[in-house]
């Protein structure tokens, strides 16, 4: 009989029950009491949704972040984080955010560096360590949410994070090696997954994503000690890898000494035959058949085509989950009963994920008649999809054949642009900027709500919107500062909002997926070929700009952020659907331009996030992610200054392409980072003007002038004072007022003091 098991599940809730608590718990409206009953309940209700499955994760829902709870399960915390007051709750949540909530005991820390999970828009929180780490087992966590599961008469298959992914996640302080600390941290995990068994856990899913990377011999030597020092551990190992295949680590992986291997069949199919000829005869194999990582339903019987010829071979050592985690899509598709209905046939979610990979056993252990009925009403989306003419437009395929001749590059090098530039808008040294939104108030969302609800019509929307683009204009010159933002009050998230002036795209009501502890974004469905129908922005641009004599950001997301942040259709390359968007994208920048916007702003952050894991493939992504953001920027004068944005990823073994840009300003995220980002440039003269974020905007920290003064005093010591800029290191959506206005106070005058010292 073939075995389903899942190896993870969405934590936020239907109705973004989890972030609601624990923004409450922070602001100390609720205690912890409120926060965990609710924590406790939704594990409670998501085991109940995966109940068809023989194995049901446990130890993967978190309050904020699963690597940060397993720092705090490995007892291993920075040196900062230590010796505070208050309760468990306190001690993590200030880790993770700067400080735990208003007014509890203790000081605020520098928050965790914050970075992206693979390949995916999840961030976790990087582990810290120096040669005097040491680790010591909490195993409180892990027990709590086993308790719960076992009550329930949940079959439960404990999640751990590797130890080797563990250490090739965190960042080394102060030099020394990693793997040095191996060793130590195995002895921990030898003792976890002794009391996993003593509490009657059989088989413990312990996730080392990081084989389907590239690792040099010592990394592939730590996989052979690290899993040989714990193969005599009382529990049976399901070692499960995801979000690609295997590669050259194929051979490593099949003969490590574990009772089960997990690798992602969605991506890595293809090794599956190989595999198979590798691995030992009394192992596990499961297989990720169901995409973890998008919303489109599975041919099942295509998928059956090749799996019951290997389930015949295998028997009962053949496992099936989803891919990945499903922490990445949806919760469930029955909570859109307004999207169109022929588009929900193409769709499935977490739930409806874990009904075809239900459908996919039953067919394998009893035969497809067995199912017949369901199998083929499933099959009429596919068959629905596959002949839809919503799908391709003969325009827009001959705008992108059209498309080759555009010019590559700007008509004239940076160091000619810049000087046309500051012609134009006569700034200061150590220009000041932020990086384009401001807080989404309650008056804003409140306004957006009764426009979509009918309260309000067209006029009384724009008008609020106006006001609080007027009030954002009057905040920033207060401040003093060099080049404004419209704020961006009408826009709920920086994809959707262009999405929803594009064909080609579809929108959810419920579609959350989590991007960062309460933070989640509700990703675009991209379905077919997209093409712009009216300008998107520039009235609202054009209107902030009539109200300051201050050069006005024009502000966009670049059509490769567009793709990696949205579900993207799976019928074509990504690179088609990437020109696509940039196209739209252009024509959007020209009109900018005609209306007198001399600085445009196309936000890329997600650039980074789409390179693929092996390095084999990731000149061809780069090659065409670059000329994808080109397209988009290139039509415009050399007097008109082209900004862009990234942040929260890992910039600098790719710093040569991003500099391939030719963007006149980068943005970049320095604050939480500890400066590695500048790193890069002791290496790689960059050419061009970059802004390194000053100032964390993702904790309520306040920051300090002495400490941004001395970032952008080391930021000069790599590039010329004269290309640097002073902003903070992301958008100031989800912060408010009371806090932005002390922080970018103290930004100004930071600037202000290095102009001061540089005269």
């Amino acid at each position: 009989m073939v075995t389903t098991h899942n190896l993870g599940f969405p934590r936020m809730g239907m109705r973004r029950e989890l972030k609601f608590a624990l923004e409450a718990y922070w602001r100390a409206e609720t205690d912890s009491a409120a926060l965990l009953d609710c924590a406790q309940a939704l594990r409670q209700r998501h085991w109940a949704w995966q109940d068809t499955l023989d194995w049901a994760p446990v130890g993967d829902f978190s309050l904020y972040d699963h690597m940060l709870d397993m720092s705090f399960t490995l007892g291993h915390l920075p040196q900062r984080a230590q010796g505070f007051g208050g309760d468990e709750l306190e001690h993590y949540f200030r880790l993770a955010r700067g400080q735990g909530r208003a007014a509890c005991c203790g000081g605020a820390i520098a928050a965790a560096e914050m970075t992206k999970w693979f390949d995916t828009n999840y961030h976790y929180l990087v582990p810290e360590f120096d040669t005097q780490t040491r680790f010591e087992l909490d195993d409180r966590r892990l027990r709590q949410q086993w308790g719960e599961a076992l009550a329930q008469g949940v079959r439960g298959k404990p999640v751990l994070i590797g130890p080797v992914t563990y250490l090739w996640l965190g960042k080394m302080r102060g030099g020394g090696d990693r793997l040095q600390l191996l060793p130590a941290l195995l002895e921990v995990y030898a003792e976890l997954l002794k009391r996993l068994h003593a509490w009657g856990a059989t088989w413990v899913q312990i996730d080392e994503p990081i084989l389907v990377q590239d690792l040099d011999p010592d990394w592939q030597h730590a996989f052979n000690l690290a899993y040989h020092q714990l193969k005599n551990a009382p529990v049976q190992i399901l070692l499960a890898s995801y979000f690609g295949g295997l590669g050259d680590n194929r051979y490593l992986a099949a003969n490590l000494p574990v009772a089960g291997l997990h690798i992602d069949a969605v991506r890595g199919r293809d090794e599956v035959s190989a595999l198979l000829n590798l691995l030992p005869s009394t192992k596990v194999l499961s297989l990720g058949v169901i995409d973890g990582r998008n919303v489109w339903k599975t041919d099942l019987y295509a998928a059956l085509g090749w799996l019951e010829p290997l389930a015949q071979r295998l028997q009962e050592r053949l496992w099936i989950a989803p891919s990945c985690s499903l922490l990445h899509v949806p919760l469930d598709l029955d909570a859109e009963p307004n999207l169109d209905p022929s588009l929900r046939g193409w769709l499935s979610f977490a739930r409806q994920k874990l009904q075809e990979l239900h459908l996919l056993a039953r067919a394998l252990n009893h035969g497809r008649q067995s199912v017949a009925d369901q199998l083929q009403l499933h099959q009429h989306g596919l068959i629905e999809r596959a002949q839809s003419t919503r799908v391709h437009r003969s325009e827009v395929q001959a705008a992108l054949r059209a498309s080759n001749a555009l010019p590559a590059h700007r008509p004239s090098p940076y160091a000619e642009r810049a000087r046309q530039q500051q012609a134009v808008l006569q700034l200061p040294q150590w220009p000041t900027t932020t990086i384009g939104s401001f807080p989404q108030t309650g008056a804003i969302r409140q306004a957006r709500q009764r426009f979509k609800s009918g309260q309000i019509d067209a006029a009384a929307y724009e008008q609020a919107m106006r006001d609080e683009i007027a009030l954002c204009v009057r905040e920033q010159e207060a401040l003093g500062l060099d080049v404004l933002v419209h704020g961006e009050a009408e826009r709920n998230d920086m994809v959707e909002y262009f999405g929803e002036q594009l064909e080609g795209f579809a929108f959810t009501t419920q579609g959350w997926v989590q991007s960062y502890g309460s933070r989640c974004v509700k990703p675009p469905i991209l379905y077919g070929d997209v093409q712009r129908r009216l300008p998107m922005t520039v009235h609202w641009s054009r209107y902030a700009q009539s109200l300051t004599h201050k050069p006005m950001k024009g502000m966009l997301t670049g059509p490769v952020t567009m793709l990696n942040w949205s579900f993207v259709r799976d019928d074509q390359p990504r690179e088609l659907s990437c020109r696509q968007l940039a196209l739209a994208l252009r024509a959007e920048v020209l009109d900018l331009e005609q209306a007198g916007i001399a600085v445009i702003q196309i936000d890329e952050p997600a650039l980074r996030e789409g390179l693929p894991l092996k390095k084999a493939d990731q000149a061809a992504y780069l090659d065409w992610a670059v000329a994808c953001f080109g397209l988009s920027a290139n039509g415009v004068r050399d007097t008109t200054q082209i900004h862009t944005h990234m942040c929260y990823a890992e910039f600098n073994d790719i710093i040569e392409h991003i500099a391939r840009l030719d963007a006149d300003v980068i943005t970049i995220e320095t604050a939480r980072s500890a400066l590695d980002l500048l790193e890069a440039f002791e290496r790689y003269d960059y050419p061009n003007a970059i802004g390194p974020g000053v100032y964390d905007i993702h904790s309520p920290n306040q920051p300090e002038v002495e400490r941004m003064v001395a970032l952008l005093r080391s930021a000069a010591q790599r590039i010329a004072p004269e290309r640097l800029w002073v902003n903070p290191d992301c958008g100031l959506k989800t912060r408010q007022w009371p806090e932005v206005r002390p922080a970018l106070q103290r930004m100004v005058q930071a600037a202000q003091q290095l102009r001061q010292s540089s005269r």
